[in-house]
């Protein structure tokens, strides 16, 4: 069975001696088990398509496609490669299910609360995130898409990380699966995907103790993904998951995972979870959830496949 061992994070329980192909990147860890060992030229290839796509989406590296955009004084017009159509597709629908709670606009205000590039770790002063606040930007105001091409008036700090490790994810799974390497399972930091003929066990770890968990997910030829407040927090009341609209860590929920057939979408509805009713998102999507609240409450899918022990 996969234990949840950083933060809400979903692991596989009692996993088995299967090869995995282990290592850092995108600032997270990855886990890639498979029946066999990934041959040489897959590994390179994997590798290479993860690097690719840090080097177009990251917020922290200097010679990034996103960073060209944050320096660019007037804006501009820049082209994104193809594999962003679904990423932006996804993030115009979650801006629209959210009222705006969902935006990828956020990496300023992330910055300014200190979560910047160098993770200096301390929040700008009142201020200076007020006068951010009085021109605040919006994904459905301030930027133009057409499919791959984003057109922006201003300097912009994209961060696609409610749904992009998900999507990142979704393209090394595509990858797998074009290599025929059978069986396989990615766990990257949080984000799950599966792919055979077994079924995984996936704790889900208790927010407020690690090490604990509060229930069990059974996962089966899906993606699961989860969000915590305490996963990535750096102070008082300060952590990464950001309502657009205030630009504010939010306060009402405290973990999500969700499980549906991609990991971008349930990486993005985990997210969207803390500001949406899942009555709401199923208008779009067909997912099944579990979501704490902060007040303790515990509450998921009807057809939740998995046990809870609260």
């Amino acid at each position: 069975m996969i234990h949840t061992g950083r933060g809400a994070d979903p692991t596989a329980l009692g996993r088995g001696s299967s090869p995995t192909f282990t290592f850092d990147a995108i600032g997270t860890h990855w886990d890639i088990e498979t029946d066999s060992p990934l041959d040489a030229d897959v590994s390179r290839e994997l590798r290479g398509r993860i690097e690719d796509f840090d080097a177009v989406y990251s917020r922290f590296r200097s010679d990034s496609l996103i960073s060209r955009i944050a320096a660019a004084s007037t804006g501009g017009r820049f082209t994104f490669p193809e594999d962003s159509r679904p990423l932006f597709d996804l993030y115009d629908r979650l801006a629209d299910l959210t009222d705006g709670a969902v935006d990828p606009l956020i990496g300023r205000d992330l910055e300014l609360l200190g979560y910047d590039s160098t993770y200096t770790l301390t929040p700008a002063s009142a201020p200076v995130r007020a006068r951010h606040a009085r021109t605040r930007p919006s994904w459905r105001t301030d930027v133009v898409r057409d499919g791959t091409t984003l057109t922006t008036r201003r300097p912009l700090v994209i961060d696609v990380g409610a749904a992009g490790k998900g999507h990142l994810v979704d393209l090394v799974a595509a990858l797998l699966g074009d290599a025929a390497t059978g069986r396989f399972v990615i766990e990257a930091g949080g984000d799950l995907r599966h792919s055979g003929s077994d079924t995984l066990r996936v704790g889900l770890e208790h927010p407020l103790a690690p090490g604990r968990v509060i229930g069990v997910a059974h996962l089966h030829q899906q993606a699961m993904c989860a969000s915590a407040t305490n996963r990535r927090a750096w102070g008082p009341g300060l952590h990464h998951v950001l309502d657009g609209r205030t630009g504010l860590p939010t306060r009402d929920v405290l973990a999500t995972w969700v499980i549906t057939d991609d990991a971008a979408v349930a990486d993005a509805l985990a997210t969207a979870l803390f500001f949406a009713s899942p009555q709401h998102l199923a208008t779009a999507h067909r997912f099944t959830y579990v979501r704490v609240r902060s007040d303790g409450r515990v509450d998921a899918s009807p057809d939740f496949s998995g046990e809870l022990f609260t």
